[in-house]
């Protein structure tokens, strides 16, 4: 697990002026999460870069050195969160998680495939990457920079899932045990892809229509069932009535 130290500031005022004005002076607004509360942070967009550029990426254990304010301070964090500009790709913002490292937290890590080419793939096989990353539970001095998965002995048809893959003590998966991981499919020949590409739809409204046109006439006669039943049930009560006004 990496560490990287990085410098950052105090700052009183919020809002998107302030965050305008920052920026043009080539910081960034931040923000600092801990236990219910936040702090307001200014700090260099170069920084951030650095720790997503590194090895454990947004994993990266940074030793957040705070100045200005009340005084001097150091917490340890790691990055949850940040914002780049839509067209040049600068860091506009970041979100900091302070952590206890003697308190295990989740993260996500990402997957790295490893190992000789598989039976499958050398058999004409299609080798997948489904998962690129898995989410794990440990102490943050525990967390790696990626989860190794050999799929070497692979064969046609055959997967890894996320409760196969063994991690190291202290690591506790996360992920669904039943997600698939990385898998060897069975080839598909230029024939069948074209089959596939050029197989008429099946056309479903013209038998939705019949089905409805087969089902009109029996509920036309349900309908009919049903008023005759009510006829007959009401022609016994008006002739009793009549007869009571007769007298």
């Amino acid at each position: 697990m990496q560490k990287i130290e990085v410098q950052s500031e105090y700052r009183k005022e919020a809002g998107k002026g302030i965050a305008r004005q920052l920026r043009m002076r080539g910081k960034i607004p931040a923000v600092l999460y801990s236990a219910g509360a936040s702090t307001l942070l200014t700090m260099d967009p170069k920084d951030i870069v650095k720790v997503l550029h590194s090895a454990s990426g947004e994993n990266t254990l940074i030793t957040l050195q705070i100045t200005g304010g009340s005084g001097e301070a150091s917490r340890v964090a790691i990055l949850r969160d940040f914002q780049r500009d839509p067209i040049n790709g600068k860091v506009l913002h970041a979100d900091l998680f302070e952590i206890n490292m003697n308190e295990p937290i989740v993260v996500k890590v990402p997957v790295e495939v490893i190992g000789t080419v598989s039976a499958g793939v050398k058999e004409g096989g299609v080798l997948q990457h489904n998962a690129r990353e898995l989410e794990i539970r440990c102490l943050p001095s525990l967390i790696p920079d990626h989860i190794q998965v050999d799929a070497s002995p692979l064969g046609i048809g055959e997967s890894i899932h996320a409760k196969d893959i063994q991690l190291a003590e202290g690591i506790e998966m996360m992920t669904d045990p039943d997600q698939v991981v990385v898998s060897v499919a069975a080839p598909i020949s230029e024939a069948q892809l074209e089959e596939l590409l050029t197989a008429p739809k099946e056309a479903k409204e013209p038998e939705v229509l019949a089905k409805k046109e087969e089902e009109a006439p029996k509920a036309e006669g349900k309908a009919e069932a049903k008023a005759g039943e009510a006829k007959g049930k009401a022609e016994p009560k008006a002739k009793e009535e009549k007869k009571e006004t007769k007298k």
